[in-house]
Formats: C-alpha cells, sequence, structure tokens
C-alpha cells in the first residue's frame, strides 16, 4: 500500500540469530540477557545510571509515580503537547495532571516559565518529554525543580541517544523512562527501561517491576535461591529475554542510527526550506545533539491538514499526528485541563512525515514532491 512508511525497522540477520539464540537456550523469561541489556543501557548513559528493564515505556512512567510516592492530592506537571501515556499514568496513582505549554511555536518542548507559573503546593514532580527527540531546556528545568525541591521525571521516549551539554538525556532526572516500541529509534516492540542514578530508587524499581520479591525465578533455577520474601506491593513488568537480546543489538546499532536519521532531517530540511505552507520546529541545535526520533512540520493555519494526509495517501506516502490536545480526547475534555494555546494550536497544525534509518534520500524526495504537490492543491 505504502510507496513510503511512517516507520520501517532496521532489522536484519542479527536480529533473528539474537531470537534463535534465546529460543535455544530454553529460557525465555527475565533473566541473564535482560541483566547484560541493562548493563550495557546504564553504560551508555553514563553519569552513573542504574537501568531497570521493564514491559513498556508506560510501565516505565507508572513504576516512576509509585517509587516517589505520587498520589491523591498531589500535582505533576506535565506537557501539554505528548502521547496520553503520560497524562493517563498520573491519574491511575490518583494525582492530578496539571498541563505546561509548549515554549513557542519553533520549540515544541516544554515552557520552563509556564512550567514556573503552574507550581502551587500541591506540586510535586513535573514529567517532561524530549519531544521529537530534541531535549528539553535542562538547565533552567533543573534549577527549577531544585528549587523548589520538585521531583524531576525525564519521559526519553523520543530521546534514546539524545544529548544536552554532552549528557545523555535521561541522565538529568531523578527517574528516566525511556520506550521501546515499534516505532522508536531502539525498537524490540514493546518493552522499556527505567533509569535512576539513586540507589534508593533503583531498588525500589526493580520491587516494583516483579510482585516486590526479593529474588528472582532466574535465581531459583540457578540455584541460587530456594525461596523468596515479598517486602512491598509490585507489579509485573517483566521484560522477557526475547525483547532484551533485541534491544542488545538494537543499541550497538543506535548511535549509527541516529546519524543517519540526523542526514534524513537534513535533507528535508534543505528540500523543504522556502516551501510557502509549512514551517519547521527544532531549527535551532545550539548546545544539543538530538536523536531525531520523528521529523515534525507546522502546517499554515489555512492549510487543510486532513487533505494533506489524504493528497499523500492517494500516492502511497504514510504520515501521522503527533500529538491530538489532551482536551480533545473522551476521557479528558470536561476535566478542567489548563488552556494551553501554543501546544493546542499545534496539535491542530502539526504532521509528522515519515523518517527511519533505512530510508534513503530517494524516499525523502518522494514524500517531499508529493507534500509540495498536495499543498499547491
Amino acid at each position: 500500500m505504502w510507496k513510503v512508511q511512517l516507520f520501517e525497522l532496521n532489522y536484519d540477520e542479527q536480529e533473528k540469530k539474537a531470537v534463535a539464540d534465546v529460543l535455544e537456550s530454553g529460557w525465555i523469561t527475565m533473566g541473564e540477557r535482560t541483566q547484560a541489556f541493562e548493563g550495557s543501557f546504564g553504560e551508555f548513559l553514563g553519569h552513573g545510571a542504574m537501568s531497570t528493564a521493564v514491559s513498556n515505556g508506560t510501565a516505565a512512567l507508572h513504576m516512576a509515580l509509585l517509587a516517589l510516592g505520587v498520589g491523591p492530592g498531589d500535582e505533576v506537571i506535565v506537557p501539554a503537547l505528548t502521547f496520553v501515556a503520560d497524562i493517563n499514568t498520573v491519574r491511575l496513582v490518583g494525582a492530578s495532571p496539571v498541563l505546561a505549554d509548549c515554549t513557542s511555536f519553533d520549540d515544541w518542548n516544554m515552557d520552563p516559565e509556564d512550567i514556573a507559573r503552574k507550581v502551587t503546593p500541591k506540586t510535586k514532580a513535573v514529567m517532561i518529554v524530549h519531544y521529537a527527540g530534541y531535549p528539553c531546556g535542562m538547565t533552567a528545568i533543573e534549577r527549577l525543580c531544585g528549587e523548589k525541591k520538585l521531583y524531576l521525571i525525564e519521559d526519553a521516549a523520543h530521546a534514546v541517544g539524545a544529548e544536552y551539554g554532552g549528557r545523555k538525556c535521561g541522565t538529568f532526572g531523578d527517574i528516566a523512562c525511556f520506550s521501546f516500541f515499534t516505532n522508536k529509534n531502539l525498537s524490540v516492540g514493546e518493552g522499556g527501561m527505567y533509569v535512576t542514578r539513586s540507589e534508593d530508587l533503583d531498588r525500589r524499581g526493580r520491587y516494583l517491576r516483579s510482585h516486590g520479591m526479593t529474588t528472582l525465578t532466574l535465581d531459583r533455577h540457578a540455584g541460587r535461591a530456594i525461596t523468596y520474601d515479598v517486602v512491598q506491593p509490585g507489579l509485573n513488568y517483566r521484560l522477557d529475554e526475547m525483547r532484551a537480546a533485541l534491544g542488545i543489538v538494537q543499541l550497538e546499532k543506535l548511535p549509527e542510527a541516529n546519524e543517519k536519521r540526523k542526514a534524513l532531517t537534513e535533507r528535508y530540511i534543505e528540500l523543504l526550506s522556502g516551501v510557502s505552507g509549512l514551517s519547521i520546529p527544532f531549527r535551532n541545535t545550539d548546545k544539543i545533539l538530538p536523536a531525531y526520533h520523528i521529523f515534525p512540520i507546522l502546517l499554515d493555519a489555512d492549510i487543510d491538514r486532513v487533505a494533506v494526509i489524504n493528497s499523500l495517501k492517494k500516492e502511497g506516502i504514510q504520515s501521522s499526528i503527533h500529538y491530538p490536545a489532551f482536551q480533545e480526547f473522551s476521557a479528558y475534555h470536561s476535566s478542567g485541563l489548563a488552556e494551553t494555546p501554543v501546544a493546542s494550536e499545534i496539535s491542530r497544525r502539526q504532521l509528522t512525515l515519515p523518517l527511519y534509518p533505512t530510508m534513503g534520500f530517494e524516499a525523502v524526495d518522494l514524500v517531499v514532491g508529493a507534500l509540495r504537490r498536495s499543498l499547491k492543491k
């Protein structure tokens, strides 16, 4: 159906062999490959990061809120422009989400000044998102959280490999949460990582991941333990060995894959600069190394986005929207969420074009040609 899909996996024989080796081993639940993936990921991030592999990024967010003791009566400031998992997990622990607006039409990340305006005596945490793999302004956000004694949660689902001031995203917050969903830069299908530099929060996360148990099934299988204690209520957010094996291979590929994403993004910018009917955000990359997770554009206010999407579809080009406004969802349209005019306008006009490391310049050219024709209509 598609000449150019929104995303394609960069899998090859390495991923096939990694999964086959797991199946041949006879041990497919959380085990030694999961531990190896955690260790490699922590080393990749640096700055003393300790990593706990989990079933998905939403699980990591849920665990982060629970580990920090966020609950009823607390407020958590979240981005107005992000995936619904952020606001959902805040609600699921009984806390109240408070939306912070985007910085501008050029920088779609959370506005540090608006975060500061939204802080109240009930605020317990700030949850940031490095939208599209472009790091937030961490200097101002870290300073604010330190001054107000607020927990900082990094939703780094878009930002694996991204850096701010030479430091990897995922090493700034009290806890960072990564997603390894199919369309992410590091893809295992379903999977995620809970990351912290605190030994106490690392321990809490590991208990939350696996029923609050003191020993793993692998320990008992290997004869290192006979039984176990349960020291706190926990969940089953474990990652299996097949996905951990995929994660190890994907982590090795990540630096080169992100470089390819960068080159493709630069090609898009070269071809789209000066095209009427749209603008491109995140053009200023001083002090940051983006992960180039997606390529978002902002259509002019008078452009019919649905017509553009349908026109692209007719030419075999897949596109998407990142993201609808929370206030438009049935679960949230009457919940009294604050008005966030910049984010709301972006949500109405945003369009995501295909981007993946095996794409090639010729595919970018096809997308841009189809987009130009759709805008002329």
